[in-house]
């Protein structure tokens, strides 16, 4: 797990995802749960307080002179005797409009799960957004998917995939059970659009990736603004 900020982890057991904290190399570790980073004062934890499976977002003070700095990374710990994490996302990368607090990895997960119950789906690339009305309960997440082979039923596929997000985040549970926000919606995509998205940018290319997730519309619309894009 090296930076430019300093090394911290790296992978000590050939078959093991979990990468070994580095304990004794100048630096300060501190976590913040993901669901607090964006509050005024969220919690700070030292290493003795993490829990495993909690995704956190990473902060380091080092003897080079960082104090207090957000790498922008989530990490979940695997593992606390010894220490050892994998990094599950980055920090700016979330959906909060309505306090859902929702991440990449939820995201990502939540579309394996459903793809195990639809196993002719095949999905080339994805992001989410919200879509915000004022009517009460008609706000939602927006998903635009790239599908090379769509769910035989699509309206089903979308049922599930809302099912095994709220599953996954307690908040966006709620949130559609107090009717603040009702099921998500999926928006098919044309074959290369998200290419074509990228080519706009003048980012096309490996090193280059969409985001799974915002927490605005500025990705989403651009991709319905392409040619051929049809909403429904």
């Amino acid at each position: 797990f090296p930076a430019s900020e300093g090394f911290f982890a790296y992978q000590n057991v050939q078959h093991d995802p979990g990468l070994l904290l580095l304990l004794h190399s100048g630096i300060f570790y501190e976590f913040i749960p993901a669901a607090e980073y964006f509050n005024p004062n969220p919690t700070y934890l030292t290493i003795g307080q993490v829990e495993t499976g909690v995704n956190y977002a990473l902060v380091v003070s080092s003897n080079a002179g960082l104090w207090r700095y957000s790498l922008g990374d989530t990490v979940k710990f695997t593992s606390l005797h010894p220490y050892k994490l994998v990094v599950s996302g980055r920090i700016k990368h979330f959906i909060s409009a309505f306090g859902e607090h929702v991440i990449g990895e939820e995201v990502e997960q939540a579309l394996r799960r459903t793809m195990v119950h639809y196993t002719e789906v095949e999905v080339v690339e994805f992001t989410v957004a919200p879509y915000v009305t004022t009517g009460a309960g008609q706000s939602r997440h927006e998903w635009l998917i790239e599908f090379a082979r769509m769910p035989d039923n699509l309206a089903a596929f979308e049922n599930e995939l809302n099912a095994q997000l709220r599953q996954l985040n307690t908040y966006y549970d709620d949130l559609i059970a107090g009717n603040i926000l009702s099921g998500l919606k999926i928006q098919a995509l044309p074959p290369q659009a998200f290419q074509q998205y990228m080519k706009s940018l003048g980012k096309l290319g490996g090193q280059n990736k969409v985001p799974r997730l915002s927490n605005d519309r500025v990705i989403a619309d651009a991709l319905l603004a392409l040619p051929d894009v049809r909403t429904d």
